[in-house]
């Protein structure tokens, strides 16, 4: 067992100077005091440190993405360590443009690597081909009989996408959302937005003629251009997530940081706002004629510097900053409280920050993962 003491607890509401008490991969007890008496404890001080949920990464190429420019280019693996550095106690994996020299077998075998080595991972099934890349041969087996696979991945508005029109979309949609309800999940269209002139076109075709729900649907890279960010609003406004990328510097349209900042300063709604990191997945750069000019990845700890900015460059609450990649991913997928919580019998999935908001400690399952700084677990193979 281990007793953190003395520390300012984020759930992410702000609960005060509390103890915490982990037992095993959960927390056992929060209290303004915990005595354990005789029972054989690890204790820590947590005076001028914050404990805060462990971040929720929806959106990272675990085995690698890109290839765009040919096989030199294919991004390498995501390591354990750096979804550590990052502040990533929970992940989800994706494929991308590339489903023929990467595979959902290959993905599901990372995310249970992941699990092995010590953090919880899921995963979606598809990619950017339709029809979508399966383990089964169904999107709705996928999701229905294997755990780790939350939902379906697919592309549109993109022009290395297979076109996506509402017939398609349709037919996927439907098979998530009853494979949802066979297996108790959520049941997610992650959508990958590309720059391309049809935008959200097709999903507001299919939500005129059909019955599918909208929160099903999840729209990501929303903040990379004008036309899908107002479209993505749009999305918003009518029940559903949308997701912001946090690699998404300020010289694109919108930073992470500054477009939930927007959202903030014009009555949004953000309890239905996250960010993700779009992880080791390629940012390659086409000129007109579609060539390709320039390539390379995205890092994994681009939402703690979201998060870091939204507190100290925009003057948003810890608390506040801390949901779009805690909270409100939890309530997303229908992990929460388990996750993205500090509350008593959520797993013990925290960071521990300084006053500085540098991480000092991330635990992951109850297990020490880094401490003062520094990484003290790492993946099987990392040296």
């Amino acid at each position: 067992m281990i007793l953190i003491k003395n520390i300012d607890v984020y759930s992410p509401a702000f609960l005060g100077k509390r103890d915490v008490l982990i037992s095993g991969n959960q927390i056992e007890k929060i209290a303004e005091k915990i005595e354990c008496g005789n029972i054989e404890v690890e204790v820590f001080d947590g005076s001028g440190k914050k404990l805060v949920p462990g971040f929720i990464d929806q959106h990272v190429h675990l085995i690698g993405g890109g290839g765009e420019g040919g096989f030199h280019t294919r991004t390498p693996e995501t390591p354990f360590s750096k979804l550590i550095e990052g502040g990533i106690t929970t992940v989800v994996g994706v494929l991308g443009t590339d489903s023929t020299t990467r595979s959902i077998e290959n993905l599901l075998a990372k995310v249970k690597a992941l699990k092995n080595e010590g953090i919880t991972a899921y995963m979606t099934t598809g990619a950017y081909s339709v029809p979508s890349p399966t383990l089964t041969g169904s999107v709705e087996k996928d999701i229905t009989f294997i755990e780790e696979i939350v939902g379906v991945k697919i592309a549109i508005s993109d022009h290395r996408a297979s076109y996506v029109d509402t017939p398609i979309l349709e037919k996927i949609a439907s098979q998530v959302r009853r494979a949802g309800m066979f297996s108790g999940k959520h049941g997610m269209v992650v959508m990958h937005m590309g720059d391309g002139r049809e935008i959200l076109n097709s999903v507001w075709n299919l939500l005129q003629h059909s019955e599918i729900p909208i929160h099903h649907f999840l729209p990501t890279h929303v903040n990379r251009k004008k036309e899908v960010w107002e479209d993505s609003l749009e999305f918003l406004k009518q029940g559903a997530y949308i997701d912001l990328t946090s690699s998404f510097e300020e010289d694109d349209f919108l930073s992470a940081s500054q477009g939930i900042d927007f959202l903030k300063k014009n009555g949004y709604d953000l309890s239905r706002v996250t960010i993700s990191s779009d992880g080791y997945g390629s940012a390659p750069v086409f000129d007109e004629g579609g060539r390709l000019v320039k390539i390379t990845y995205s890092p994994v700890n681009t939402n703690y510097q979201e998060i870091k900015k939204l507190v100290q460059k925009y003057h948003f609450s810890l608390e506040e900053a801390l949901t779009f990649t805690t909270k409100n991913p939890a309530m997303e997928f229908g992990w929460y409280p388990k996750k993205g919580s500090i509350q008593e019998k959520s797993d013990a999935d925290f960071l521990i920050l300084d006053e500085n908001l540098s991480i000092f400690g991330v635990f992951a399952l109850g297990e020490i993962c880094m401490w003062e700084y520094e990484i003290r677990k790492k993946g099987t193979y990392e040296e």
